[in-house]
């Protein structure tokens, strides 16, 4: 007979083995569902993992899954923050829209005037323009006790309406001919997130995401904060009687992630996308979620799981180009991952017994 065993505590050797036992099943899955699609699996596990990383065009790919990682670091570091008090900001890829917009706007409204002031005024317009879009949840949940996970969900969908509104009207480029889009902010010198180090595309959003990962690290172990945070998911009763307010923690958490988001917004719509367009929005929010249950919460372990999900686009682009396999299957594949993941936690905290029924 085959049951499971609840553990005295949560085995921290399986904590730290779950992930790689989760990519190692997706891939097996993963070959199996390109085998079904007429695609040689092995070659296109190998183009996933391994030609981004040292094949013929390993120097242009690497870049790549640094530029690719930024976004879902930032954005990820900062979901964590809930995620750890139990507080499920679901709507990342709302603010993260938010955040571009309102940067972008600043931008436009400055041009064509070139000042060193207005990238510093972009990056806090985007802070705030994602941490306000938070707060709306937030807001809701302390006052009215609404579902945070349903109203932040809901509003990317308004802040893709919202989106679709400004990239053909107010923040369209009156030189476009009509069609909509803003003007390219790469071509606008005061306002562009540029190249770091000429021909690779890096740019300030990947030292943000190191920064980030670095501090989120050091604030989460000695800050008292970071201790709140973790006792309000980990014992919400025990949190209560500390004195921990479960308003505040709601507010910050909420704060937190929208900021994130919105700063990744704000770094990408200046860098790599260049301009606000109706379809600007690329998943990145909802990606991040991935990329942090992944990475356990933990911001040196969103760090290993963003460049791992960078790596899965770079290496699907590449798949989809050499195989002809659709991008969808590369969607499964990630979400894959995710759930591997998941079903492996169950062995943190229950252990499989093997015994004779009698």
């Amino acid at each position: 007979m085959i049951r499971l065993e609840k553990r005295l505590e949560p085995s921290k050797l399986m904590t730290a083995v779950t992930p790689v036992i989760a990519v190692i099943l997706a891939m097996i899955l993963g070959g199996l569902m390109f085998a079904m699609l007429g695609k040689p699996p092995l070659d296109a596990i190998r183009m996933i993992f391994w030609e981004p990383i040292f094949g013929e065009f390993a120097f242009f790919y690497r870049s790549q899954v640094l530029i690719k990682a930024a976004p879902l670091i930032i954005i990820a570091t900062g979901l964590s923050f809930g995620f750890r008090a139990g507080i499920w900001n679901i709507g990342a890829e709302g603010q993260y829209i938010i955040g571009a917009i309102c940067g972008a706007a600043v931008a436009l409204a400055f041009y064509p005037l070139e000042s060193r002031f207005i990238f510093p005024l972009m990056l806090a317009a985007g802070l705030l323009g994602g941490f306000a879009w938070a707060m709306i949840p937030g807001v809701l949940k302390n006052r009215f006790k609404t579902n945070e996970i349903l109203v932040s969900l809901m509003l990317v969908y308004v802040a893709t309406s919202i989106l679709t509104a400004v990239s053909q009207g107010i923040l369209r480029n009156p030189e476009g001919h009509g069609f909509p889009g803003s003007r390219n902010l790469q071509q606008y010198p005061s306002a562009a997130n540029l190249e770091l180090i000429p021909n690779t595309g890096l740019h300030l959003g990947v030292i943000a995401a190191l920064l980030i990962v670095v501090v989120t690290h050091f604030f989460m172990r000695t800050h008292i904060l970071g201790f709140q945070v973790k006792i309000t998911g980990e014992a919400p009763r025990a949190a209560r009687f500390s004195g921990i307010a479960p308003d505040k923690v709601v507010y910050i958490c909420l704060g937190i992630s929208g900021a994130s988001a919105g700063l990744a917004g704000v770094l990408e719509v200046a860098g790599p996308a260049g301009q606000i367009t109706s379809s600007f929005h690329s998943g990145y929010g909802f990606t991040a979620i991935v990329v942090a249950y992944l990475g356990r919460l933990n911001a040196l372990g969103i760090l290993l799981s963003g460049l791992l999900l960078a790596l899965t686009y770079i290496g699907g682009e590449i798949v989809q180009q050499e195989l002809k396999i659709p991008s969808s299957s590369m969607q499964a594949f990630q979400g894959m991952m995710l759930f591997f993941l998941l079903a492996t936690d169950l062995f943190i905290t229950y252990r499989i017994k093997l015994g004779v029924k009698k």
